[in-house]
């Protein structure tokens, strides 16, 4: 297993620009959680705490689609690092200013949402650029996901334990600090200075012109829903229990679980269509929501929400594909972008449902909204089967098979990840 991942970080640049990514998107990783504990501290409700929380979600998921075509348009260093500083600034105005005024926190965390820099389309699309093969890029979406859990895990802790040794407010201007650096790093490496996107197709509605990926973001705007309750959900168990640490192991659970999940996933290549696959991870994934509601004790909990977090990073590596598969030429980091604002506003929207839902019904009520929302993501996914079935067969749209990205691609047809 892990020779595989091995090969990929000895490639030249590939070590550099995965620990530069993983570190600059620390920031947006925990947001949620350092908003939550940051409102919470200060005086401030569940509801106005999931409130904040969806309005960073909202902003993340207008800036990322827009940040994403302008690098598509006119490379990264130009857009991600200017971005990585706004909306360092806007975390740094809310940790200073704290809830004394309610619009100017509100605007601290649009700022921040809207300025968040698309690092994670941005190395997705720099994946082909560095490693030699097919097989190879596969793998490393997989190791992004992977990447990804092991931000899961160590963010909340890392949260918590600046909160503890300082305040909710040091934890938000250290936390961003570190983001800047990281987003740093990458814009000054080779691929990311020398990047182009290929040419594209003249649209307004760009990589959205595409069936497949509505259909495949209308699924995991639900998969947002469920991680956004759970991040209110977890904070009321926490509550209730008497002791903040509970919040940050049951995220660390539930990130440890997804990067188990993970790195099993990515230690094989998978046979047949991507879709299909994806239905059968999403339709887990909502099974292992379900037993959060029964709220038991500490431990069997913390089992639980490892075991909840399992199919997470398999679901997210296999939708790399499939946005790669159904992307339009020349809007690869767009399209990872919408991957990304469907996140965002589905966290948002789990997040703004379950703080009421805590405060009206109980604890079990928010994290009865998380199996709601993977539910409803497999249901979408198996409603829409047929779009999915194929990629789109318009100009420049990939059409070959996952395990053959050039050589199945049909005559006038290219891939949207060359450069």
């Amino acid at each position: 297993m892990a020779a595989g991942y091995l090969d990929i970080l000895r490639a030249r640049h590939a070590a550099r620009l995965l620990a530069g990514t993983l570190v600059g998107r620390l920031p947006n990783g925990t947001a949620h959680i350092a908003i939550v504990l940051f409102t919470r501290a200060e005086g401030g409700s569940y509801t106005l705490a999931g409130a904040l929380a969806a309005a960073y979600g909202l902003a993340t998921a207008v800036g990322q689609p827009l940040l994403g075509r302008a690098v598509d348009l006119h490379g990264q260093p130009r857009v991600q690092f200017p971005a990585a500083v706004v909306s360092a600034l806007g975390m740094s105005l809310l940790a200073v200013t704290g809830l004394s005024s309610l619009p100017l926190a509100y605007l601290a965390v649009i700022v921040a949402g809207v300025a968040t820099p698309p690092l994670e389309g941005g190395l997705r699309a720099l994946w082909p650029s560095v490693l030699k093969g097919e097989g190879q890029v596969h793998r490393a979406y997989a190791m992004d996901a992977v990447a990804q859990e092991i931000m899961f895990t160590v963010g909340p802790l890392l949260v918590t334990l600046l909160v503890s040794l300082w305040s909710p407010a040091a934890a938000l201007l250290v936390i961003n600090a570190i983001g800047v650096l990281g987003a740093l790093s990458v814009v000054l490496s080779e691929p990311s200075r020398t990047w182009r996107s290929a040419p594209r197709e003249a649209h307004w509605l760009g990589a959205l012109r595409s069936p497949g990926l509505l259909a495949l973001l209308g699924a995991f705007f639900f998969v947002g829903l469920a991680l956004g309750s759970i991040t209110v959900a977890g904070v009321a168990y926490a509550d209730d229990h008497g002791r903040e640490s509970v919040y940050g192991w049951l995220m660390a659970a539930l990130g440890l679980g997804a990067l188990i999940g993970g790195l099993a996933y990515g230690a094989r290549q998978w046979a047949g269509a991507p879709e299909r696959r994806l239905r059968f991870i999403v339709g887990l994934l909502a099974l292992g929501y379900l037993p959060l509601t029964l709220t038991p004790s500490v431990p069997v909990m913390t089992a639980l929400a490892a075991l909840a977090g399992v199919f997470l990073a398999p679901a997210i590596a296999c939708s790399f594909i499939v946005v790669d598969r159904h992307a339009p030429r020349g809007t690869v980091t767009e399209a990872f972008s919408w991957l990304v604002t469907t996140f965002g506003v589905g966290a948002a929207a789990g997040t703004a449902v379950a703080g009421p839902a805590v405060e009206l019904g109980s604890t079990a009520w928010s994290f009865a909204v998380a199996g709601a929302g993977g539910v409803a993501a497999l249901v979408v996914l198996l409603s829409t089967g047929r779009v999915l079935a194929a990629p789109s067969r318009t100009p420049a749209v990939v059409t070959g098979s996952e395990n053959d990205r050039n050589g199945a691609v049909e005559p006038g047809f290219s891939s949207g990840h060359k450069a």
